[in-house]
């Protein structure tokens, strides 16, 4: 019985399934000692190393748990690579005017949700009724109303950072809007 020597990709539309070759295909093995999985995973072997640990999905998970990316750096040369990176990342904080980028409900930030959870209001408040809670509560634990009470400034100070956090992007949603 004499094999075919038609190929079964000739013509349109392709006969057999994509990725459905025959050959042999090479799976690298985890480097991970006595591990049998597949290795898919690239990590570095050192810091600026070209050099590669091919790792399962559990043990890249265990190795990156353990990197340093700072190890073998003198105090000074780690400072200046961490701000050479916070420099060149600058691009992606002009990014943050995208709602939908952000963590939060997708219309507000995280800050904006704390902020709302300290007034004690729900995440859809719209910003008089975040005056009115303010006030509420800005009136009720102010240190004239409580002197002496360490606990009613503590929460006075925490009521107007939230005040102030919601009224800033609140200016800011209203200027973008605006133009």
């Amino acid at each position: 019985m004499s094999r075919s020597s038609r190929s079964m990709d000739w013509g349109f539309p392709r006969w057999r399934a994509y990725g459905a070759d025959r050959e042999a295909v090479t799976v690298r093995m985890c480097d991970r000692d006595g591990c049998d999985q597949p290795g898919d995973r690239p990590a570095p072997k050192s810091p600026n190393s070209r050099e590669r640990w091919y790792f399962c999905e559990t043990h890249a998970a265990e190795y990156n748990r353990n990197w340093n990316y700072f190890e073998g750096l003198s105090e000074e040369e780690a400072k200046r690579r961490e701000d050479n990176e916070q420099r060149e990342a600058n691009g992606y904080a002009e990014a943050s005017h995208y709602g939908w980028g952000g963590p939060g409900d997708g219309s507000r930030s995280r800050d904006e949700m704390r902020a709302l959870d300290v007034l004690g209001l729900e995440t859809d408040a719209d910003f008089e009724t975040v005056k009115v809670a303010w006030r509420r509560l800005a009136k009720a634990n102010h240190p004239d109303v409580k002197p002496g009470d360490a606990e009613a400034a503590t929460r006075f100070q925490a009521i107007q950072t939230a005040y102030e956090v919601l009224r800033s992007a609140e200016e800011r949603r209203t200027f973008k809007g605006g133009r």
